[in-house]
């Protein structure tokens, strides 16, 4: 008998702490379906449309026209450095070889940092250790961009237009 109560002792126990477990599980689930999506734009056209006079929708030769020779090159993407504190990468599409996504980044110190107030019109709010980070769809203009400095004493600022799929 005293076996029994034991081993309905460790039932109950074990169906408790899966309980917890599912429990704690859900609310982690609905935690994340609950965060806020990204800016929504509908209506608006981007501030920020090109960089250097790059755009979405540009083929790779006309690209390396306007910006020169990539240091790395390839089909899908080029990276382009431009001096020691400014870099973009340039995606493009495999088939069309036309441009679907720029990322620039400028490191601390570089001259000409792309501003909030030139990709979204207005500043936005930064993070008490001094990171900051945007992004807005357009899905009028078929593209999203963002913007994201990091944290510390000597920053990155990353500017990314992307094609929505």
């Amino acid at each position: 008998m005293t076996h029994h109560v034991r081993s309905l002792g460790l039932l109950i126990v074990n169906a408790l702490l899966l309980l917890a477990v599912v429990l704690v599980l859900s609310a982690a689930a609905l935690a994340q379906t609950t965060r806020r999506a990204p800016a929504a734009a509908p209506d608006e056209s981007p501030i920020f449309q090109e960089y250097r006079g790059v755009q979405i929708g540009w083929l790779a030769d006309d690209v390396r026209k306007k910006l020169g020779n990539p240091a790395d090159k390839g089909d899908e993407q080029d990276f382009f450095v431009f001096g020691e504190k400014e870099t973009a990468q340039i995606l493009y599409d495999k088939a069309t070889h036309k441009v679907t996504a720029i990322s620039v980044d400028f490191m601390n110190g570089a001259s000409g940092v792309i501003t909030p107030q030139q990709v979204f019109g207005a500043d936005f709010e930064t993070k008490p250790d001094g990171s900051k980070h945007k992004l807005v769809r357009y899905p009028k203009a078929g593209y999203w961009v963002s913007y994201s400095r990091t944290a510390g004493d000597t920053p990155i600022v990353t500017v990314t237009i992307q094609k929505m799929q």
